[in-house]
């Protein structure tokens, strides 16, 4: 019994050359995040401290 047909073939997005826009997306959900949350999270330092 061959096990290396069991594995499944490497991922294709690997050997794109690039940024899809899933990869563009992805990174503007989490810069917004993080841009939106970092003056509540100073601000709640500078109380709390």
């Amino acid at each position: 019994m061959d096990i290396q047909n069991d594995i499944a073939p490497p991922c294709q997005a690997a050997e794109q050359q690039g940024f899809t826009t899933e990869d563009i997306l992805w990174a503007v959900g989490i810069w917004s995040v993080i841009l939106t949350l970092s003056p509540v999270i100073v601000f709640y330092m500078l109380m709390v401290a």
